[in-house]
């Protein structure tokens, strides 16, 4: 099996260096490539990624910010590997959890795998986004009458050829919405795993807002009423 890590990165300068080192430093049960794609960013992140030399490592560039949907559907075009997972550049997730993901599907168990966040007073960027994410995922086991832990969650391991065929359109956040909501339109449900988390807060320069949570409702209902035709 061959991974493809694809790390969407917009204005980032003060952690894209730490996530490149972190990502390439995990102990990976299979070869990996990391397909970083900056999307327009205007501070200090393209010069930092320019000086990162790995084999393993592909950067990608948008010459305008068009979205984490978009920045994911670029690396996406660009992969080799069988299978992908997600991976932000804002050090909220430990990319040492990739191999947690990936035991499932190389003990046969499971082809889609997402890590299940488990939030608490450190991991909470607040009540209000915990409440969010909460009311999201159950919209979507409520529609589809599923039960998932963590919609929203970054870390959804799947097969390439998988991804493209779901053909993910939304351009911004909606895409993580989109994603499962397709999936859950073809029964396949995720096989889930405890993850670590730490959310950052608006200074730390955390991107996702309430319009996005709204936005994902919105796609989990286009998607069933879709479904039903």
């Amino acid at each position: 099996m061959k991974l493809s890590v694809l790390m969407p990165v917009f204005n980032e300068q003060e952690r894209v260096g730490e996530a490149l080192k972190q990502a390439l430093a995990v102990e990976y049960p299979c070869e990996i490539e990391l397909i970083v794609v900056d999307d327009g960013s205007r501070d200090g992140t393209h010069e930092i990624l320019a000086r990162h030399d790995d084999d393993r490592l592909r950067v990608l560039t948008h010459p305008r910010n068009r979205g984490k949907g978009a920045a994911i559907r670029t690396a996406v075009a660009a992969a080799t590997g069988d299978y992908l997972v997600i991976l932000d550049a804002d050090l909220e997730y430990d990319p040492q959890d990739i191999p947690v993901l990936l035991q499932p599907v190389l003990d046969g168990r499971a082809t889609v795998v997402y890590g299940n966040r488990t939030f608490g007073s450190h991991s909470a960027y607040s009540f209000w986004y915990v409440m969010g994410n909460r009311a999201v995922t159950t919209a979507a086991n409520v529609l589809y009458n599923s039960y998932i832990g963590d919609l929203e969650t970054c870390f959804k391991l799947l097969p390439t050829p998988l991804y493209r065929s779901l053909d993910i359109r939304s351009q911004g956040f909606g895409m993580e919405a989109e994603l499962t909501a397709k999936l859950l339109r073809r029964r396949i449900r995720p096989y889930e795993v405890p993850i670590s988390y730490r959310a950052r807060n608006r200074e730390d320069g955390k991107k996702i807002t309430w319009r996005d949570g709204v936005e994902a409702l919105w796609i989990l209902g286009r998607e069933r009423v879709r479904a039903n035709r």
